[in-house]
């Protein structure tokens, strides 16, 4: 025991200080440090990793190298999309591929079949046959994406606006056909009217 000092005086207050249990949230007054203790060491020190290594960034948000500023908020890349409404397979999955997208390769067909009429010209008017099974197509794409309630690949965005392109497309495509020219099987008094206003 040293001079002056007694088993019942308290310890020292450095010592006291350091034997104390402390909560976490307490600070630590002997050092003067802010955080509550190992945790708050280590996410300040990540935190001032992260803030060295940060691109110096000017008014435009592009980086001190010239590269852009990526954002933390959005990926770079889309790793998914959302499959549209009756994008699903047309057939079980045991079917194989060409069942499991029966309407996708109907259409197809359907429109190929009119290509060939208009290509190969086999007989007079071959040309508006052909290109009536096109706009055919269409429309029965459209019926199709209506109707059946999944269509595979045929569903390309929403049910409305897949019937909206696919109606409108092959309908002004079996106009044209019919009201083509010489002969047409069609007679439409407002659009010859248009057409001689428009040579005069």
């Amino acid at each position: 025991m040293g001079a002056g000092t007694s088993p019942a005086d308290p310890a020292p207050a450095g010592r006291a200080a350091a034997d104390e249990p402390r909560e976490p949230g307490e600070r630590d007054r002997r050092d003067g440090s802010t955080g509550p203790g190992p945790v708050a060491d280590a996410k300040d020190a990540k935190d001032a990793k992260g803030a060295d290594d940060a691109p110096d960034t000017g008014k435009d948000g592009a980086a001190a190298d010239g590269r852009p500023r990526r954002s933390r908020r959005f990926p770079r890349f889309t790793r998914d999309t959302a499959r549209p409404e009756g994008g699903g397979r047309a057939a079980s999955g045991d079917a194989p591929a060409p069942a499991r997208q029966w309407p996708l390769l109907t259409v197809l067909c359907a429109a190929g079949l009119g290509l060939l009429v208009v290509v190969l010209d086999p007989f007079d008017q071959a040309f508006r046959v052909g290109t009536i099974l096109i706009g055919g197509a269409l429309i029965a794409g459209a019926v199709l994406r209506w109707v059946v309630p999944s269509v595979g690949m045929l569903a390309v965005r929403s049910r409305f606006t897949d019937l909206v392109t696919y109606g409108l497309m092959g309908t002004l495509i079996v106009l044209l056909a019919l009201v083509a020219q010489p002969a047409p099987w069609l007679d439409v008094p407002i659009l010859e009217d248009a057409v001689r206003f428009t040579i005069r």
